[in-house]
């Protein structure tokens, strides 16, 4: 890092916390219509409507010159995006990055994980709501289980990248399956993690009574395992647990019941190239218009990033749960903010 970025500011908001992780999405496209993110007629725009290889990297140097450590991918689908080890490859590049990660329904992870292994990944977060064929088709209006289960038991396999499987718990649609889900920890060092459903779902399913909550899911949890032990948790995965003899965790994610805004240390970039200080917010910062519009150097452009990053993050509400109470938030899935 040259002398002149050791001399940024850090992005830190109003309430003095320091902003250190970054999500961005790659693309508002997905190979899935899952009923809790997307309608099957969902407009997601086109492959041309994504950030350039150019336009990310330049976002993640300038982010990485703010104090910026971690950078998740999300989507969308990221890999849909046929550059995605090339970006992931530039991301571990980018000084002052420590750590590169994804997350991604698993779909066509066999066409990529050999390149996004050499290009480094720290970890992959898998989405996989079910364990039965036909119920998974059914949650995300695809026949794709046994491709999804094979690159996820591969990936597992190779054991050289932590594995998150995520499960978007749904009460009366998948909700039986909390045992099945467990036992994958027995034998595999994964986190399989419990998600409540959130209001993002391009209205669907939400106030449908499919929304099962953390207390129901740990009450549930236990339950089933008494001997299961609970861990100190951090940030979003608060709620941790391990089985004696279990090589993987199990967690839950209330990502609804409970605020975790006072200790938020997130900006997320949209696919259409906004920067958005919080889940909830209702507008950004568009980095796309000032990325475009400069000229200059690549200083310069990077320059100009910063000023709307700072920008974007001087507007930081303190709790974004109070923003969502106020109104909508920009997005009507969270395909279109970055799941």
């Amino acid at each position: 890092m040259s002398r002149t970025e050791q001399n940024i500011p850090q992005l830190e908001d109003r309430f003095q916390r320091r902003i250190t992780y970054a999500r961005i999405a790659l693309t508002r496209l997905c190979n899935l219509r899952c009923s809790y993110c997307m309608r099957e007629e969902h407009e997601s725009g086109t492959a041309a409507a994504m950030m350039s290889f150019s336009e990310v990297t330049a976002i993640i140097r300038a982010l990485a010159a703010m104090g910026i450590k971690k950078v998740r991918l999300t989507g969308g689908e990221p890999l849909l995006r046929n550059d995605i080890s090339d970006i992931v490859l530039a991301a571990k590049q980018t000084p002052g990055i420590e750590k590169v990660t994804l997350t991604t329904n698993g779909l066509l992870l066999d066409r990529h994980l050999d390149r996004l292994l050499e290009a480094g990944i720290d970890a992959i977060n898998i989405s996989i709501d079910s364990l039965q064929p036909k119920r998974y088709q059914a949650i995300a209006r695809r026949d794709e289980y046994s491709r999804v289960k094979a690159n996820l038991d591969r990936l597992i396999g190779i054991g050289t990248v932590p594995v998150k499987i995520n499960v978007v718990m749904l009460r009366g649609v998948n909700d039986d399956e909390l045992g099945d889900f467990i036992e994958l920890t027995r034998q595999n060092p994964v986190t399989v993690r419990f998600m409540e459903l959130q209001p993002f779902d391009d209205h669907q399913i939400w106030r449908t009574g499919k929304f099962l909550g953390m207390d129901k899911i740990r009450e549930r949890i236990f339950s089933l395992y008494p001997e299961m032990e609970e861990l100190q948790g951090s940030g979003t995965q608060y709620f941790s647990f391990r089985l004696p003899e279990h090589k993987g965790s199990t967690a839950i994610i209330p990502a609804y019941t409970r605020n975790f805004c006072n200790r938020c240390n997130r900006i997320r970039i949209t696919a259409g190239g906004t920067a958005m200080s919080c889940l909830y917010e209702k507008e950004g910062v568009d980095l796309l218009q000032a990325l475009r519009n400069e000229a200059g150097t690549d200083e310069s452009r990077k320059e100009a990033l910063m000023h709307c990053l700072r920008e974007c993050i001087l507007h930081k509400p303190e709790d974004g749960r109070k923003v969502k109470d106020a109104g909508s938030s920009a997005g009507t899935s969270m395909s279109e903010i970055g799941g």
